[in-house]
């Protein structure tokens, strides 16, 4: 019994490293800019304005969007 969960917790470390892949750090890197209404993450200045044009109809857009 003792030595079935040694060589399952060996399977399961040796799974573990190989071919995991960091979904956080690759949609970081995809959403570029953030909202500075509700600090929602964008992934370009073009979807940056839809979204701000949607959700904060009644605020004015920031300069950069214009």
């Amino acid at each position: 019994k003792v030595q079935a969960k040694e060589k399952a917790a060996k399977k399961a470390s040796k799974a573990k490293g190989q071919g995991k892949h960091d979904h956080k750090a690759a949609r970081a890197q995809q959403l570029k800019a953030q909202c500075s209404v509700c600090k929602a993450p964008i992934s370009d200045s073009k979807a940056l304005k839809q979204h701000f044009e949607a959700k904060h109809p009644k605020l004015p857009l920031p300069a950069e969007l214009q």
